[in-house]
C-alpha cells in the first residue's frame, strides 16, 4: 500500500462521501503529511492549511463544491481546498513560474469561486452570491470560510452588518486560531481568547438555574440563554423588583461571558464553538447551518494554526509562510531588516517618532521594536485604512508617524491617504515593502501601482533607494520631512535582499528632489534614469553597452515626485535619448512623470521608458519576472540597442573602417 494510500484516491469532493471514519482520520495525517512534504519544497503556507485540514474536509463532505458556492478568505488555509479538488499531482509547481497560484485563481478551478489575496473579503463576495442566487430562484448554499485574524478587517464587518440586515439566508464559517500571520490584537480578539476559554467552566445541569448559568458559561446563543433564563423566572414567587433583579443579573453575565452576543445581535443565528479538529463535530455543525432556512448563519469553529506537525504546532509564526527548500543563503541583509534598523534609530534620535503596522509586525521588520520600545509600536490589525487615519491623528499632534504597510496593502487605504493625509497636508511617513515585483505570491501582492497612486497628489514626495544603504537615508530623510511639518513622504523598496552596501556611514538627510549621477557618460550616448534598486542593473547594462562604444550616463533619481527637473532637462539638452528604469507598471510612474516633464517644458529627447507593461503579474522567481520584462541588466541594454540602433552601426562601421 502506498504512502498515500486514501489521499491518492481523491480526486474530486465527491470521493470523500464514501470513505469510512477511520480512512477520513487517515486522509487527514496524509493531507498534513502532503503538505508539509511539498509545501517546504516549493515554498508557500503551511500552518494555515494544517489547521484547517479537517475543516476542509468536512465542508467537502457536507457541501456539493462547486454547485455549492466555497468562499475562502485570502487562500492562506486553502491548500487542502486545491488537494480535494483535483490538483494534487500539480503541487510541484505551486508558486512557480507558470505554475499553479499559492491563492486561489478562478481560472484554475471551478471549484474556486472567488480570488483574493487581501484578507477580509469573503463575506462581501458571498453576500454576492448568494443575493445573485435569490434573484435567479435558485437553491444551492454559499459559504463565506474567514479566519479570526481576517474579522478584524474592518470590510468583514461591514458586510456582517449588511448580511444580518438583510437577513441573507447564507453561512460564514469563523476559522478561530488566534493568529493572522502574527497573533492577533485588539478587543475582538480578546473576545474570542473568552469565548475559548468559557468551555473549561463546563459543569453538569440539575436544574434550571443551573441550565441558566451553563447557558452562560458554555456560550451558547442567545435564544438558549433567554429560554433559560425564562424557566428560571417562571419559578420564582417574587415580584417585579426581584425579576428586575435576575434579569440585570443575567444581562451582566452575558456581557461578560457571552461574546457570542455580538453576532446574534448583528442577525446571524449563531452555532459554535466546536473544536476544528474534531471531523464528526465539525460536521454535524455544518449540517445545521446548512438546513437552517431562517437566516444568515455564524459557525464558530476553534482550530490550532500547524495543527498536526509538531514544528508548526510550536512556532506557528514561523511557519505560516516558508521558503523553497534549496533557496540560496542570503548574502546581504534584506530592506525589511535595514528598514526596521533605520527606524530603531530614529526612534533613538526623536522621541516623537513612533511607527504602525497593519498585522505585519514580522513581515515590516518592526517586531523586535515592540519589545525594545514599548508604547511607540503599534499593530492596528489587518486594518489599513484605520493604520493611515491612526497616523493623521497622531501626526496633528505633532507625532512623527512612519505607516509601514506593503505597497499592495496600502492601496486598500487610499481614500484615508487622500482624504486624511494628503488634503490636510499632514506630515506622516509611509514605507511601502515590497514595492515592485514580489514574486512567489503573485498578482495580488504586486507592488507595482504605488508610484501611480500616490504621485497624483499635491504635497506628497516620493523617494525609492537605489540600495539598502541609501534606504538607511530615506528613512531618516523622511523622518526630518515629517518632523518639521512638511507634508506627506513616501518611501518604496523591494523585497529580498540588498545588494552589500555598506550600512556603516553616518546618516544623513538627502536634499529632496535632488538626483545622483552614478555614471557619466558621453554626450553622443545615451542616459539612463533609474529609479529605485534597479539603478544596480542599469549600472551593469552601462557597461555591457559600453563594450558596443555606447556611452551611457547612469543617474540614481532617487525622488518621483518632485523630479530633479533641472538635472533632467540639462542631460536631456546634452543627451537626447533617455531611457527611464522603474520596477512598477508604465502607465503612471516615474517613467511617465519625466515624458510629462519633457512635454511641459518642451524638450526635444527620444524616451524608453522601461518598466512592467499593462498586464497582471502572476506568481514566479522575481529574477525570472525581471528578466521577462527586461528590467535586469541583459533587457535594459537590448532596449537600448532596439531602441537606436545608429550607435551601435556607428561603431561597427568605426572598426571596420580602422
Amino acid at each position: 500500500m502506498s504512502l498515500m494510500a486514501v489521499l491518492e484516491r481523491i480526486r474530486s469532493p465527491q470521493d470523500l462521501r464514501s470513505l469510512t471514519k477511520d480512512e477520513l482520520v487517515t486522509l487527514c495525517a496524509e493531507i498534513r503529511a502532503f503538505t508539509v512534504e511539498a509545501v517546504q519544497r516549493t515554498g508557500g503556507h503551511i500552518s494555515s492549511s494544517l489547521g484547517a485540514t479537517e475543516l476542509t474536509v468536512a465542508l467537502h463532505r457536507v457541501f456539493d463544491s462547486p454547485r455549492d458556492k466555497l468562499v475562502w478568505d485570502t487562500g492562506h488555509q486553502a491548500y487542502v481546498h486545491k488537494l480535494l479538488t483535483g490538483r494534487r499531482e500539480r503541487f510541484d509547481t505551486l508558486r512557480q513560474f507558470g505554475g499553479m497560484s499559492g491563492f486561489l485563481v478562478r481560472t484554475e478551478s471551478e471549484h474556486d469561486q472567488f480570488g483574493a489575496g487581501h484578507a477580509g473579503t469573503s463575506i462581501s463576495a458571498a453576500h454576492g452570491m448568494a443575493v445573485a442566487r435569490d434573484l435567479k430562484g435558485e437553491q444551492h448554499h454559499v459559504v463565506a470560510v474567514i479566519g479570526d485574524g481576517a474579522l478584524t478587517a474592518g470590510m468583514a464587518f461591514e458586510a456582517l452588518n449588511n448580511v444580518g440586515h438583510a437577513k441573507t439566508r447564507m453561512i460564514v464559517v469563523l476559522n478561530d486560531n488566534g493568529m493572522s500571520i502574527s497573533p492577533n490584537v485588539g478587543a475582538l480578539s480578546r473576545m474570542f481568547d473568552a469565548l475559548r476559554t468559557s468551555d473549561e467552566l463546563h459543569r453538569p445541569q440539575v436544574s434550571a438555574v443551573s441550565r441558566l448559568v451553563e447557558a452562560v458559561r458554555t456560550a451558547r446563543p442567545y435564544r438558549e440563554l433567554r429560554h433559560a433564563t425564562e424557566a428560571v423566572l417562571d419559578r420564582i414567587p417574587a415580584g417585579d423588583l426581584a425579576e428586575e433583579s435576575i434579569r440585570r443579573f443575567v444581562t451582566g453575565l452575558k456581557a461578560i461571558l457571552m461574546p457570542n452576543v455580538l453576532f446574534e445581535e448583528l442577525g446571524f443565528t449563531y452555532l459554535g464553538p466546536v473544536s476544528g479538529h474534531d471531523l464528526h463535530a465539525v460536521e454535524q455543525v455544518l449540517h445545521r447551518a446548512r438546513d437552517f432556512r431562517e437566516g444568515p448563519v455564524l459557525v464558530h469553529v476553534q482550530t490550532r494554526k500547524g495543527h498536526g506537525y509538531a514544528p508548526a504546532e510550536e512556532d506557528n509564526e514561523k511557519w505560516h509562510g516558508v521558503s523553497a527548500a534549496g533557496a540560496s543563503p542570503a548574502t546581504a541583509p534584506t530592506y525589511t531588516k535595514v528598514f526596521a534598523d533605520a527606524v530603531r534609530e530614529a526612534m533613538h534620535a526623536d522621541e516623537r517618532v513612533v511607527a504602525i503596522t497593519a498585522a505585519m509586525p514580522s513581515g515590516t521588520g518592526l517586531a523586535p521594536l515592540f519589545r525594545e520600545m514599548p508604547g511607540r509600536v503599534f499593530d492596528v490589525g489587518i486594518c489599513e485604512q484605520h493604520a493611515v487615519t491612526f497616523a493623521a491623528g497622531l501626526a496633528t499632534q505633532g507625532i512623527v508617524p512612519i505607516a509601514a504597510i506593503y505597497s499592495t496593502f496600502l492601496q486598500r487605504g487610499f481614500d484615508q491617504v487622500v482624504h486624511d493625509v494628503a488634503v490636510q497636508q499632514l506630515p506622516v511617513v509611509f514605507a511601502l515593502d515590497r514595492a515592485g515585483i514580489v514574486g512567489d505570491d503573485g498578482r495580488t501582492h504586486q507592488g507595482l501601482f504605488d508610484i501611480a497612486y500616490l504621485r497624483p497628489l499635491p504635497g506628497f514626495v516620493l523617494m525609492a533607494p537605489k540600495d539598502e544603504g541609501e534606504l538607511r537615508h530615506m528613512v531618516w530623510t523622511a523622518v526630518r520631512h515629517a518632523a518639521q511639518g512638511r507634508g506627506p513622504i513616501a518611501l518604496r523598496y523591494p523585497r529580498g535582499s540588498g545588494v552589500g552596501a555598506s550600512l556603516s556611514e553616518p546618516v544623513q538627510e538627502l536634499p529632496i528632489g535632488i538626483c545622483e549621477t552614478l555614471r557619466e557618460g558621453a554626450p553622443g550616448g545615451v542616459v539612463i534614469l533609474a529609479y529605485g534598486a534597479v539603478a544596480a542593473a542599469a549600472l551593469a547594462a552601462a557597461e555591457a553597452l559600453g563594450a558596443d562604444g555606447i556611452e551611457a550616463t547612469v543617474v540614481n533619481a532617487r525622488f518621483a515626485k518632485p523630479l530633479d527637473a533641472e538635472r533632467i532637462l540639462a542631460l536631456a539638452a546634452r543627451t537626447p535619448r533617455i531611457v527611464t528604469v522603474e520596477e512598477h507598471a508604465v502607465a503612471g510612474g516615474f517613467g511617465s512623470a519625466v515624458s510629462e516633464l519633457l512635454v511641459d517644458r518642451g524638450a526635444r529627447a527620444e524616451l524608453e521608458i522601461l518598466g512592467v507593461p499593462d498586464e497582471w503579474v502572476d506568481h514566479g522567481a522575481q529574477k525570472l519576472w525581471r528578466h521577462h520584462f527586461g528590467l535586469d541588466a541583459e533587457g535594459i541594454a537590448s532596449a537600448v540597442r532596439r531602441r537606436w540602433p545608429q550607435l551601435v552601426r556607428a561603431r561597427e562601421v568605426s572598426t571596420a573602417g580602422s
